[in-house]
C-alpha cells in the first residue's frame, strides 16, 4: 500500500501549518503555585517581564507582568481555537465577554472586523504546582467573512465526543466528524462550518503498541499534518516518528498507526486550502497589504469596541469556576 507520509520536520515552539491553518503555538508550562494574586509565588525578578518566553525551570510569564499569560491584544482577519489540556486560561474581550476554561474545554473565537482578548493563566493552586498544558490554532477566514461580527462560542469538555475506534484508541474530536463522534458546531462564519471544507482537529492518543490506521480523508485537495508532542515513537505506515515531528500526510491515503513501548499524543490539523493571498501583520490576517494597513487605522481609531475591564490583564477570582458570559448577557455554569 502507498505510504501516505509525504514529509517530516521537527517542531518548535510554533509549528509549521498548512492552508486554511495559519499557526499552532504548543504551551506546556510547569507553573509553581500560586500566590494570593494567583501569581506565581516565587521570585520573577530574574525574567525580562512582558517578553518571557524563556522556559526558565519550565515555564515563561509570556507578556504577563504579574499572572502569566498574554494581556488584552487584537486580531482580526482569522479564527483562534484553544484547545486546553490542563490547567485555566481567563478570557476577556473588548465586546465584555468572559470566560474561564481549562481541563480539555476548547473556545473557539471568530475574530472577523476585529476584537481585542486577553487571555491570562491564573496560577489558581496555592499549596501545589499549577501545569498548564494548552494548543492554540489560528484557522484563516476567506475573504467574503474577513470583516464578519466577531463571535465566540464554548466547547465545554463535556460535549466534546471521543471516538474509541481500536483498543487503546482515543481520538478527541474538536472538529470533523470521526465514526459517529461528531463534534459541537463551529461558529458560523467558519471555514469549519463549510461541508465541503473538509476540515478536521482531532486529538489521537494511543497507548503503548496500540494500532489504527487514520482513514482517508473525504477531499481530493485536503491537507493534513500530524504532530506528534508526546511518547517515544510513533510508526505512521513505513516512517518511524519520534516526539516533537510533524508528519506532513496525503490525506487521500489511508495510514497505519502504531505507538511504540510509551503511550503517544498527536494533534491532527487537515482542511480543504482556502486559497487566497494572505498578508499577515502581527494579529491581523488579510488578503493584501492595504486592508492590513486599514486594519492597523481601524484598530488605532477604535479599539476595536474600547475595552470595559479595570486593566488589560484582568482575571475572574480565585474561586469562580469555570464560566463564560457572552456578549448577549447569556452566562454558562460548568463548575
Amino acid at each position: 500500500m502507498e505510504s501516505p507520509v509525504l514529509q517530516t520536520v521537527p517542531l518548535g515552539s510554533q509549528w509549521p501549518t498548512l492552508d486554511p491553518f495559519l499557526f499552532c503555538a504548543h504551551h506546556d508550562d510547569a507553573y509553581p503555585p500560586g500566590d494570593d494574586r494567583m501569581a506565581p509565588a516565587v521570585p520573577i525578578d530574574d525574567r525580562d517581564l512582558g517578553q518571557d518566553f524563556s522556559g526558565l525551570d519550565g515555564w515563561s510569564m509570556y507578556h504577563g507582568l504579574e499572572v502569566p499569560g498574554f494581556p488584552g491584544h487584537p486580531h482580526r482577519g482569522f479564527e483562534t481555537v484553544t484547545y486546553v489540556r490542563e490547567g485555566h486560561i481567563d478570557h476577556s474581550d473588548s465586546l465584555g465577554a468572559a470566560a474561564r476554561f481549562g481541563r480539555g474545554d476548547v473556545q473557539w473565537l471568530t475574530a472577523g472586523r476585529g476584537i481585542v482578548h486577553a487571555e491570562m493563566f491564573p496560577l489558581l493552586q496555592r499549596d501545589g504546582p499549577n501545569p498548564l498544558h494548552l494548543f492554540q490554532i489560528w484557522l484563516n477566514l476567506p475573504a467574503s467573512d474577513k470583516l464578519v461580527d466577531p463571535y465566540f462560542t464554548m466547547f465545554w469538555d463535556g460535549d466534546v465526543p471521543r471516538h474509541r475506534p481500536a483498543d487503546g484508541v482515543v481520538v478527541t474530536v474538536i472538529a470533523g466528524a470521526l465514526g459517529a463522534a461528531e463534534p459541537p458546531q463551529p461558529p458560523p462564519n467558519s471555514w469549519a462550518a463549510r461541508p465541503d471544507a473538509d476540515l478536521a482537529i482531532w486529538h489521537l492518543r494511543l497507548d503503548a503498541g496500540a494500532s489504527w490506521e487514520l482513514p482517508a480523508a473525504a477531499g481530493r485537495e485536503t491537507g493534513r499534518v500530524l504532530y506528534v508532542f508526546g511518547g517515544d515513537r510513533l510508526r505512521v505506515a513505513d516512517t518511524s516518528v519520534g516526539d516533537d515531528t510533524g508528519v506532513v500526510l496525503d490525506a487521500s491515503v489511508p495510514g497505519a498507526l502504531t505507538a511504540g513501548s510509551t503511550p503517544v499524543d498527536a494533534l491532527l490539523l487537515q482542511g480543504r486550502p482556502i486559497g487566497e493571498p494572505v498578508a499577515r501583520y502581527g494579529p491581523f490576517v488579510m488578503n493584501t497589504e492595504a486592508e492590513i494597513h486599514q486594519a492597523l487605522r481601524d484598530f488605532q481609531d477604535s479599539r476595536f469596541g474600547g475595552w470595559p475591564w479595570p486593566d488589560q490583564a484582568p482575571t475572574h477570582g480565585r474561586e469562580r469556576g469555570r464560566f463564560a458570559r457572552h456578549v448577549d448577557g447569556r452566562v454558562e455554569q460548568v463548575d
